[in-house]
């Protein structure tokens, strides 16, 4: 199990002011123990020129919100966050990894909902990186494993739920996107939490029934819609003919037996419930005629 720590690097700046002060230094070394025939020394002088030269290759630099990790020899040594120019051991491999945030929209992925309806779903994932050692070592690429994993929790969601409840206080992917956003970002979180990433946000970005069955899918939306809307007129014409009789009652304007009470609320409900404009009828006689 990788976890990241801190690598302790050398400022930069420093070795870049000591380095080449060394190699003067040792140049002069070399010039005057060749002028005085002293060729051990000589050598001794151009092998840690040699030397200096390789320490060279050590400095690197650290973009904002970007970490080096440092491997020597295949063991992970450190990962340095600081921004900045810094020198570590040069026989070390540096390797950049991005902490900014990233995000992508997955694929239109075709799936049966809870109902076993085919509908097309896709996603947008924002996301970072939060531990680098375990972005690089504990999964093979870790960009590829977030967006594998990103489709599978997506297939995984529309599958447990229904693309539009049919019960009460019954989650649908329509009918409660806040709910499902936040349950796709926990499970996507969970299944990238070993590759020490982050889920930020997870929302659904495309949701529509596949097209062989849209059409039907829609006449049963508009039919649910014209019930639904039928059982609001009806609700508010039977209190309007509630609050009619009570008023008649209360003023004392009329008095009807139950016979004429029926045939009222039977023409109320025929005027206000109806789609298009009543005609009236005159009576001219009595009910009993």
């Amino acid at each position: 199990m990788f976890r990241e720590k801190a690598y302790p690097s050398r400022p930069g700046y420093l070795m870049l002011v000591l380095l080449p002060l060394l190699m003067i230094g040792d140049i002069a070394f070399m010039i005057a123990m060749g002028k005085a025939d002293m060729h051990l020394q000589f050598v001794g002088g151009l092998l840690l020129l040699v030397v200096l030269s390789i320490l060279l290759a050590g400095f690197y630099v650290v973009q904002p919100n970007v970490s080096s990790v440092l491997v020597l020899f295949g063991n992970y040594k450190g990962s340095e966050r600081r921004p900045g120019l810094w020198w570590a051991n040069p026989f070390m491999s540096k390797q950049k990894v991005s902490l900014r945030v990233r995000n992508f929209e997955s694929a239109k992925l075709k799936v049966n909902d809870h109902d076993g309806n085919p509908i097309e779903i896709a996603a947008v994932v924002v996301w970072r990186v939060v531990d680098t050692a375990e972005a690089l070592f504990q999964v093979d690429n870790y960009d590829n494993f977030v967006h594998v994993q990103s489709e599978a929790a997506l297939r995984n969601l529309a599958t447990s739920h229904p693309y539009d409840a049919h019960q009460d206080n019954q989650l649908s992917l329509r009918g409660n996107t806040a709910e499902v956003a936040e349950a796709l970002k926990i499970e996507i979180q969970n299944r990238l939490e070993k590759a020490g990433v982050e889920v930020i946000e997870a929302r659904i970005s495309h949701m529509a029934y596949a097209a062989e069955i849209a059409n039907a899918m829609l006449r049963r939306q508009q039919a649910a819609a014209v019930i639904a809307a039928r059982s609001k007129i009806v609700e508010g014409a039977v209190s309007m003919v509630e609050m009619a009789l009570d008023e008649l009652n209360k003023r004392n304007v009329v008095h009807l037996d139950e016979e004429r009470k029926a045939a009222m609320v039977s023409n109320l409900l025929v005027v206000l419930c109806s789609e298009h404009e009543t005609q009236p009828i005159v009576n001219a006689g009595t009910l009993y005629q």
